[in-house]
């Protein structure tokens, strides 16, 4: 009996090409298996029978299909809004977030069909190899691991040719080569024309958010302790409101990012994503965080975030670093309840025209200055003397003061002492 491979399968074109290659030249059975994280959502979801169908086309001796839509929101998902993850500022993460949850699946049908080795469609460089790999090996190191797409030699329009040679049923054609990704948190596009950073991505790349309404519309978003748990007072579990949200955002045309991102190995890749409730999520929950986390721990955790997203980009989900790290945010969200008031304009913008919570540190009565102002004005002299302690002794030592006779110097003379104009 031949040994048995788990393969990551998407459905798409790379995949469905691994299935019979991996047969044909490791001499191995291939298990495909599809893991649902919320792909297509806005379409009514996948058609997981013909995903199924084609795998089985490929030449796999069965074909799984897993619903983890609903663990990809609570598990996933939102861990990485209460980081308000986005890496290198601007990407948040839609690729980098499902990985870890199909290694999770990889692994234990590796075990139930007795496989040997796991397998990817990932090609040399790209970050997913590094994901797959390096997730795999934390959960399971005595596994093999088979990459196709790193070894054939073969373009997209190579595999094109094979797949209408081995009758494999696939979307893909020659005239459009995009790669696709998309799971609930948003959708990836990369190749063709998109590879020119100079050229605009053509229009057919949008699917998400291409405007089909044009009123302004406003919606709230509930949180409790960083959990988004409501839309306009409707109480919703994390995946349908991520759904909805996604829906109400990409009829507006918000969401789109084009980007030139770093990758792990070491090239920089011009990517198209579309994120419309990831982007829009992320910017109620970061600000409810300003209205409710106290100052200290607010900017903390804004130092730690950008950390947190480059593990998950890396590949790092199963790592020790990043879940000490994730001690750290989830202790940071037991305050951050609340509502956040979103007002969708088309086409394509998004922002915040109000937030409350009852456990806000937003003060209005120290914050006003009207009549009911409560602030102790008379305390401020004697902080801001201490407070520029330190600076006023250095300037009479060793600074602009020293020049004067270790007498104070105004700073509007400063330049004067120093020689500038």
């Amino acid at each position: 009996m031949s040994d048995r491979v788990v393969l990551a399968y998407s459905g798409g074109l790379d995949t469905s090409v691994a299935v019979r290659w991996l047969i044909e030249h490791e001499g191995v059975e291939v298990v495909a298996v599809a893991v649902d994280v919320g792909q297509s959502a806005d379409r009514g979801g996948e058609d997981w029978d013909a995903v199924r169908a084609r795998a089985l086309a490929a030449g796999a001796v069965e074909a799984v299909v897993i619903d983890a839509r609903h663990e990809m929101a609570e598990q996933f998902c939102v861990p990485a809004l209460q980081a308000n993850a986005r890496y290198e500022g601007k990407y948040p993460l839609v690729s980098a977030l499902s990985r870890p949850v199909i290694v999770r699946h990889l692994v234990s049908q590796a075990r139930l069909h007795g496989a040997t080795a796991v397998a990817h469609g990932c090609t040399g460089k790209g970050n997913d190899q590094v994901r797959f790999e390096v997730g795999v090996r934390a959960l399971a190191p005595d596994l093999g691991i088979y990459a196709p797409a790193r070894v054939w030699g073969l373009t997209r329009e190579d595999c094109v040719e094979l797949a209408a040679k081995w009758d494999i049923p696939i979307t893909v054609t020659k005239e459009k080569l995009y790669s696709i990704d998309d799971n609930l948190w948003g959708k990836a596009i990369e190749c063709g024309a998109i590879e020119d950073p100079w050229a605009p991505a053509p229009d057919d790349v949008y699917t998400l958010t291409r405007v089909t309404e044009t009123d302004p519309v406003e919606v709230i978003i509930g949180f409790e302790a960083g959990v988004p748990v409501s839309l306009d007072g409707t109480a919703l579990e994390p995946y349908d409101l991520i759904a909805r949200l996604g829906r109400l955002g990409g009829s507006r045309g918000f969401g789109r990012l084009d980007m030139v991102e770093n990758r792990r190995v070491g090239i920089k890749s011009r990517e198209v994503y579309e994120c419309p409730a990831a982007l829009a999520l992320i910017m109620a929950h970061a600000d409810l965080e300003d209205l409710t986390l106290e100052r200290d721990v607010h900017h903390e955790k804004a130092r730690l975030e950008p950390r947190w997203a480059e593990l998950v980009y890396d590949g790092m989900w199963y790592s020790p670093l990043r879940a000490a790290l994730q001690a750290f945010l989830m202790e940071t969200q037991r305050h951050v309840t609340g509502e956040v008031r979103l007002r969708f304009d088309a086409p394509g913008t998004c922002a915040v025209v109000g937030r409350r919570s009852p456990v806000a540190l937003y003060d209005h009565d120290l914050a006003t200055y009207d009549a009911s102002d409560s602030f102790r004005h008379a305390d401020a002299e004697g902080f801001v003397r201490l407070w520029g302690l330190g600076v006023a002794t250095w300037s009479a030592r060793q600074g602009p003061g020293a020049q004067s006779g270790g007498k104070a110097v105004a700073p509007e003379q400063a330049g004067e002492v120093r020689g500038e104009h």
